[in-house]
């Protein structure tokens, strides 16, 4: 399981190409033990010389000063890790000639800690040791994003407090009985030498002959969270000066390296700068992959989750490749090969079947490679050359109108409606949901800029939900209107209830509607044209914002086309139209529903025996969306059919 792990761990850089044959090997690899396999499961090895030789360029400052030992404790320490590297150095380089210049570097450290050398020299020397071994290494698989500052702080109070104190200056409760003293995070000379590599090490395993026990029970991203928290501590007063531009330092580089070795790794780079990214840690994070790189990213450690018989994590995993990622280039992608992107569409859904379930590696390496293969040449297309203008405008056009159309006939319904039924005081309720539902998008607009960062599966839930609920109220609505078809009955009803029915929470309802209807949409459309903006040039904004602009006149124009002559039909007309209308919406709205729910991974996903797609009805090829859309469809035709048959009755009497 560990050779998976540390092939998948340096996939990250790779061409399409080559991460297929690296997941074949990976499966080969399973079934050999040659010299390569034993190679990569050393890592754990590496790791651990390199854990060990930080802590001793660190550390020996407190054990020996002028050659003198100044604290026989931390001294007897210092022998004892030096011993401990050469011991492991040494079984590696009986193996791999690769590994004979570490012994030799590990055999000098040993000497030094010996002799009582310099600190500066042992320190040298220990960092020679460990950029060796980071050269050996693979990349370390690193999280995406950090866990919010006080859920941080609050593991930190929970699991480190007791030992290393409130504030990390290792004074905690426990602090004096422990012999080596915790350490302390704000030590600013200790924490420049100190990698967030090392802390996570630390950690994460433990450190042999401390009281530094493994924190095993804490989930990586927390553990990592932890790492970069402890590693801020000591920088905290570097905040106040803030960057005239962000430090180019990658995630990777800063891991790795600890401030005072970023120097010679990045020559040129500010002290103030890596000062300032180690307080704020969050920054690091705030670039996000191009969608499809995220995509292949979230599909790898699926995979890698997968071979680690956690099934559930990899099946999570997909889903946000699909969502956090594939989902944002679907109307771009579409622009250039729509049938490309939905055959990518349903190899996602395929993948996240297969990674919830065990005992399939080669149906699952063969799909992971059809999958990749599909990426490669949609990233191929995508970053060939930046859309033309043309395309940008017309992708803006098509987003608009297609996300404003449902929203726009909705609220059209609704208005016409009350202008029938003479209740022109009503209309301001609907009006109210609407102007309400365009004033959140903009704050989710902004929101989503600077504020926040809305998950995939949130997201699809947000809009299955709403759509599902817009679905029934439409259905109901559109029986309702069947029923009132015919002049008499209108007139009755009329007299009867529509002055004390659209009273009181009633027309609040209606304000809910609109409201929904069009914040849903809404909230698509800022999603949709957040990922086309990344596609454009500066210079092509404004090319955006006229399709934009275009597709909001041809609303306004369908609008004032669909209110004009709407008002002007025959009241039996007017209601039969009216209820078709809200039929076709409502048919189309819970496909849409039930799609976004089977993405969200709440809805399961039964697929037909062939792959088809109808977008802008909502039809797609699973059981599950085309039972719900046909169970409209039966639902209403039963309706007018009981209708009929009462209005019969009622003619015969």
């Amino acid at each position: 399981m560990l050779v998976q792990r540390m092939i998948l761990a340096g996939y990250q850089n790779l061409t399409g190409k080559q991460l297929r044959f690296g997941l074949l090997l990976t499966v080969t690899t399973l079934f050999n033990t040659g010299a390569f396999a034993s190679k990569v499961e050393d890592q754990p090895q590496l790791r651990q010389i390199a854990q060990l030789a930080e802590y001793v360029s660190i550390d020996y400052i407190s054990a020996v000063d002028g050659g003198q030992v100044i604290n026989p404790d931390e001294y007897r320490e210092m022998v004892e890790f030096s011993n401990r590297i050469v011991e492991k150095t040494g079984i590696l380089a009986d193996t791999f000639i690769e590994f004979q210049s570490l012994e030799k570097q590990a055999e000098a450290l040993k000497k030094a800690i010996q002799d009582k050398q310099d600190r500066t020299l042992v320190r040298q020397i220990s960092t020679d040791l460990r950029r060796s071994l980071l050269a050996l290494m693979p990349n370390s698989p690193l999280p995406e994003h950090l866990l919010p500052m006080e859920t941080t702080e609050q593991i930190f109070q929970n699991n480190c407090a007791s030992c290393h104190g409130a504030n990390g200056q290792g004074d905690g409760p426990l602090a004096a009985q422990l012999d080596p003293a915790p350490t302390n995070f704000t030590n600013r000379e200790r924490a420049e030498n100190r990698s967030i590599l090392g802390l996570f090490d630390a950690i994460s395993n433990g450190i042999d002959s401390t009281a530094m026990l493994a924190f095993d029970q804490l989930s990586e991203l927390e553990r990592w969270s932890l790492a970069f928290y402890t590693g801020s501590l000591a920088f905290e007063s570097a905040l106040d000066v803030r960057p005239a531009r962000e430090p180019k330092i990658s995630v990777q580089q800063m891991v790795d390296h600890s401030p005072s070795q970023l120097g010679d790794v990045l020559p040129g780079i500010k002290e103030s700068d890596v000062e300032w990214l180690r307080a704020a840690p969050a920054r690091l994070f705030a670039e996000r992959l191009h969608p499809l790189s995220f995509t292949r990213t979230r599909l790898l450690s699926a995979f890698e989750a997968h071979q680690r018989g956690e099934y559930n994590e990899a099946s999570d995993l997909s889903v946000s490749a699909y969502l956090d990622g594939f989902e944002l280039v679907e109307n771009s992608l579409d622009t250039r090969n729509k049938v490309l992107r939905q055959n990518i569409e349903v190899s996602l859904m395929e993948l996240r079947q297969v990674l919830g379930r065990p005992d399939n590696d080669n149906e699952l390496v063969s799909l992971m490679d059809a999958t990749l293969q599909q990426l490669e040449e949609a990233e191929r297309l995508m970053t060939a050359s930046s859309l033309s203008s043309g395309t940008l405008f017309t992708a803006s056009l098509v987003i608009l109108l297609r996300e404003g159309l449902e929203a726009l006939l909705v609220v059209i319904a609704l208005v016409t409606v009350l202008l029938r039924t003479q209740r022109r005081d009503a209309l301001k309720y609907v009006h109210l949901g609407w102007v309400a539902a365009l004033v959140a998008g903009g704050a989710t607009w902004a929101a989503a800029q600077s504020l926040i960062s809305i998950s995939g599966a949130s997201r699809e839930m947000m809009e299955g939900v709403a759509a599902l609920l817009a679905a029934l109220v439409l259905f109901y609505v559109g029986i309702w209107m069947h029923s009132k078809t015919h002049a008499t009955q209108w007139q009755t009803y009329i007299k009867q209830h529509i002055e004390t029915r659209l009273q009181t929470g009633t027309l609040w309802g209606l304000a809910g509607l609109a409201f929904i209807a069009v914040y849903r949409e809404v909230f698509e459309t800022v999603l949709f044209y957040q990922s086309l903006l990344t596609q454009a040039a500066n210079s092509q904004y404004w090319t955006v914002a006229g399709g934009f602009v275009l597709g909001a006149v041809i609303l306004a124009v369908l609008a004032w086309i669909l209110m004009r002559y709407s008002i002007k039909l025959p009241i039996a007309k007017f209601f039969a139209a009216t209820t078709y209308l809200l039929l076709a919406l409502s048919f189309v709205l819970m496909g849409k529903a039930v799609s976004a729910l089977q993405e969200a991974a709440v809805v399961s996903i039964s697929p037909l025996p062939v792959n088809f797609e109808v977008d802008w009805i909502g039809v797609k090829s699973t059981w599950q969306g085309i039972l719900a859309q046909l169970a409209i469809i039966l639902f209403f035709t039963v309706s007018i059919f009981r209708s009929r048959m009462k209005r019969n009755v009622t003619e015969d009497a």
